[in-house]
C-alpha cells in the first residue's frame, strides 16, 4: 500500500514538474510552489447580454402599433397655456414654491437615507422582509375579503374628500 502511494505521488510529481516553477534547493522539499493563476473573468455580463439578446429575438416578430381614430396627441402650446392659466389662478404662489421645494428636498434626503441603509450589510434584507410582511398584512386586511375591500374604498373616498376640502 505504501509502495503504491509513493509510486503514485512520484508519478504525479513527474507529470506536474513541467507545469510548476522550479523550487530552489535551499527550500524545504515538502512544499511545492503553485503556479500563478490569472483572475477569473466575470461571465455574468455575458449571461445578461445573451438573455437580453434572446428576449429581443423572441419579441422582434411581435410588433404592436397603437392607433386611434380620436386625436390624442398633446399640443404643447395648449398645454403651456393651460398651465399658465392654472398658475395665474393660484393665490399663494410662494407657498406652492415652498411646498414644491420641500418635496424635492424630501425626495433627495430619502434617496440619501435609502443609500445609507443599503450600504449596511444585513439591513437591506431585513427591510425587504419587513416590506413583504407589511404587504402580506395589507392584502389580508384590506384586499382578501369583499367587506374589507368596501371599507378600504370608503376610507379612500373620505380621504379624497378631506384633501379636496369638500367634507
Amino acid at each position: 500500500m505504501a509502495a503504491t502511494y509513493a509510486g503514485t505521488s512520484s508519478s504525479m510529481a513527474a507529470a506536474t514538474s513541467g507545469l510548476l516553477p522550479r523550487v530552489h534547493a535551499n527550500h524545504s522539499s515538502r512544499f511545492i510552489a503553485l503556479p500563478y493563476l490569472p483572475p477569473r473573468t466575470s461571465t455574468s455580463s455575458l449571461k445578461i447580454f445573451s438573455n437580453n439578446l434572446s428576449e429581443s429575438r423572441r419579441f422582434s416578430s411581435l410588433q404592436v402599433k397603437a392607433s386611434s381614430t380620436d386625436e390624442t396627441s398633446v399640443d404643447s402650446s395648449e398645454l403651456l397655456s393651460d398651465l399658465k392659466e392654472k398658475w395665474d389662478n393660484v393665490e399663494n404662489k410662494s407657498t406652492v414654491l415652498i411646498y414644491g421645494g420641500g418635496a424635492v428636498v424630501a425626495v433627495w434626503l430619502s434617496s440619501i437615507l435609502v443609500g445609507a441603509i443599503n450600504s449596511v450589510p444585513l439591513l437591506p434584507k431585513l427591510m425587504e422582509l419587513v416590506g413583504l410582511g407589511y404587504t402580506g398584512w395589507f392584502v389580508y386586511r384590506y384586499l382578501l375579503f369583499k367587506t374589507s375591500r368596501k371599507e378600504l374604498a370608503e376610507d379612500i373616498e373620505s380621504l379624497k374628500k378631506k384633501i379636496a376640502g369638500t367634507e
